[in-house]
């Protein structure tokens, strides 16, 4: 069996986080190195690796997470606006293989983001 990841021992309870959004399908916790003054990893509780391996049974995941960031983005008070980020693969900054969206705000973002 494969390692876990760190975002499923954080999941097990394994590894302790400063969670602000716990359901039953998935979880948000504050990143440990911020990229903005407020920077929130939300993840599903099952393990996918990436947003190209969702299949078409995850459409209702899918939906769900992204309605929990518009709903964490108003609980954070982000109302001058957020970015929400998921990257997908090595070559776009992806570091876990556990789908993940950074949810950022807090400060004016810049464009293009790369």
């Amino acid at each position: 069996m494969a390692d876990k990841t760190i975002f499923k021992r954080i999941i097990d309870g394994d590894i302790p986080a400063d969670i602000v959004y716990e359901d039953e399908f998935c979880l948000a916790f504050r990143d440990v190195s911020p990229q903005a003054p407020t920077h929130v990893l939300l993840i599903p509780k099952q393990e996918i690796p990436s947003i190209g391996d969702l299949q078409a049974s995850d459409q209702a995941l899918a939906g769900h997470l992204l309605l929990v960031a518009s709903q964490l983005a108003q609980q954070l008070d982000l109302k001058n606006g957020y970015r929400l980020v998921i990257n997908c693969g090595p070559d776009a900054g992806q570091a876990v293989n556990h789908l993940h969206i950074h949810i950022l705000g807090g400060r004016p973002l810049g464009w293009p983001p790369g």
